[in-house]
């Protein structure tokens, strides 16, 4: 099943189950028999029934559950099966705050990743009237859950991920923003802005922005000022990332539940406090028929079949994991949210002859978005029949949810009649990781990094081995046209796809996501500083709920090498980042 030795390291460094277990994974049919037997354990008494269709819908890379579920399903071990979580509300106090690392500490012990809001913390310089002391302020406190990371998760193949955010009106916004210029500073954390509907009024129309904590104006800026110092912190350093949070909680199924205020460490997952990330993508290049031909085309039928299917594996996730705190158990059965997302996109769309950057590609990816948008809503109305709603589930107000609004009749009506299973269905998560094992496919929604190129992966022991790999769809193309050589007529490296093209590609997917969608838009070294402002403008515009880019610098290096190029600097999207 692997193509190449880098499917193999990923395999037994982060998914093979070994020694510790009483069957032992031989080889990556004895994984994927492994995640289905404990999930098809949940069915009651079609539990070899659904067995068999789990395993079905896993052989040959078709769906890629989320790595927690790759390495600890079936394993009988203490982990859990949820890739990330989003901790509870931080309170402002020395045993709130102490309260809050504990629990973040126990959770990436067990394996999730883990992201926090820190907006509610004071600002440094407020006084503690209570005890007398002064306030060091969110950023202070950030270090000491880096250095708890960094502790807990020192050694092995995987990292530490987090996210911390930060509202852009708290008095320590600008602090927040340049927190990551110095090196070796806050290291497993990525940050992002909550970037409120308000402010962006404010910066159009060029106002002044107050910055408050407890209803009390410490002091305003110029929102203009804020805003360009956000985006030159992007521009220079990759970080922050900003997260629309208005339009992220108008946009929530469960908008009339719980507000959210902080995501995964990718940003796949907006959640409220103790959610967590229940993830697994599609491997859309297993999909494609008469590839590399006129008549190549994507098996829509199949892809609604393996939708649906995916749905229910993902929900009986949530009956089979362990979780580190009761809290996150009780939120997570409360909503059932689910994040069934694809990956090899790129790949598919060369191998299907459209160009990435072009509106033919944008077209064909949206439908292929729907088809699994809807696929998996239909999916979860027959669970709810089947097995009930979801707790949180009150029929008017889901109806009257903005997505919901919506979706085509059919599923309205089914709602109407059954309920949901799951508040939440869909998220394209970055899946760098994965679809390394599934034969290096091209990872999410982004473009194809390019043809060839070289890539370190950690090892067990902590050193690196560096790989060089070939893109998926250029290996099965020359395999097809018995080419050493060359690339498919329509292959587009990400340097090829303008930034604009690809806020557009994640613009057009964006209508089908009910939870959201990680990507980082690449820019050239070269590109204008005014420029990437207008991307992060046309992000806000064409209704994306978050924005990440990255511009290779002699700071941060690049993401990734093209093959004759050394090694360099890793970056929050690199796959030891990615909690799967």
């Amino acid at each position: 099943m692997f193509l190449s030795d880098v499917s193999r390291h990923v395999w037994e460094t982060k998914y093979r189950c070994r020694d510790d277990a009483r069957n032992p994974d031989h080889s990556i049919e004895d994984s994927w028999r492994r995640v289905a037997r404990a999930l098809g354990k949940v069915e009651g008494g079609a539990q070899s029934l659904w067995e068999e269709r789990f395993f079905a819908l896993l052989e040959d890379f078709r769906f890629l559950p989320g790595g927690r579920i790759q390495a600890g399903a079936g394993t009988g071990r203490n982990v859990t099966l949820l890739n990330c979580f989003v901790m509870g509300t931080i309170e402002d106090s020395m045993e709130g705050i102490f309260r809050a690392l504990r629990e973040g500490a126990i959770t990436m012990q067990q394996g999730g990743g883990v992201g926090y809001d820190f907006s509610t913390l004071r600002p440094r310089g407020a006084r503690a009237r209570r005890v007398g002391a002064i306030a060091s302020g969110p950023v202070s406190f950030m270090r000491v859950w880096d250095a708890m990371c960094e502790t807990i998760l020192s050694t092995g193949a995987r990292r530490g991920a987090m996210m911390a955010t930060l509202r852009c009106d708290h008095p320590d916004i600008e602090e927040f923003v340049d927190a990551k210029q110095a090196a070796g500073v806050l290291t497993h954390f990525n940050l992002s802005v909550l970037v409120t509907d308000e402010l962006m009024s404010a910066v159009r129309a060029d106002r002044e922005w107050p910055l408050v904590y407890a209803s009390r104006i410490y002091r305003q800026v110029r929102a203009r000022h804020l805003w360009n110092g956000i985006v030159r912190a992007a521009y220079d350093f990759a970080e922050p990332g900003v997260l629309f949070i208005d339009r992220i909680n108008r946009l929530n199924n469960l908008w009339y539940a719980e507000r959210i205020a902080a995501t995964n460490p990718c940003g796949e997952l907006p959640l409220p406090p103790y959610g967590a990330c229940d993830l697994g993508s599609i491997n859309l290049t297993q999909f494609v028929r008469e590839p590399f031909t006129p008549g190549a085309s994507i098996d829509e039928a199949a892809l609604a079949q393996t939708a649906a299917t995916a749905t229910r594996l993902l929900d009986n996730v949530i009956e089979a994991s362990r979780f580190p705190l009761p809290q996150q158990a009780e939120t997570a059965r409360r909503s059932r949210r689910i994040g069934l997302g694809i990956t090899g996109l790129a790949d598919a769309l060369i191998m299907l002859g459209l160009d990435y950057g072009g509106e033919r590609a944008r077209e064909r990816a949206a439908r292929i978005a729907g088809t699994v948008c809807h696929a998996a809503y239909r999916a979860s109305i027959s669970l709810a029949g089947e097995k009930g709603a979801f707790p949180a589930f009150d029929r008017e107000r889901y109806l009257a949810g903005e997505f919901v609004c919506g979706l085509p009749a059919d599923i309205r009506d089914g709602i109407a009649a059954h309920g949901m299973r799951n508040s939440h269905l869909i998220a394209i998560a970055p899946t760098g990781t994965i679809s390394l094992l599934a034969n290096n496919v091209s990872s999410g929604l982004e473009p194809a990094f390019a043809a060839t190129y070289a890539r370190s992966l950690l090892n067990e022991d902590g050193t690196a081995t560096r790989y060089q790999l070939t893109d998926y769809a250029v290996e099965a193309w020359r395999r097809t046209s018995g080419s050493r050589e060359g690339v498919p007529p329509a292959f587009a490296c990400a340097s090829d796809v303008s930034p604009s093209a690809q806020v557009a590609m994640q613009a057009a997917l964006q209508p089908f996501v009910d939870n959201s969608i990680s990507k980082t838009i690449n820019v050239p070294p070269g590109f204008a500083f005014d420029a990437l402002k207008g991307i992060y403008d046309l992000a806000y515009d064409q209704g994306l709920k978050g924005c990440t880019s990255y511009r290779p610098n002699p700071v941060r290096g690049a993401v990734l090498t093209a093959a004759e190029e050394s090694a360099s600097a890793p970056h929050c999207c690199v796959i030891e980042r990615e909690a799967d």
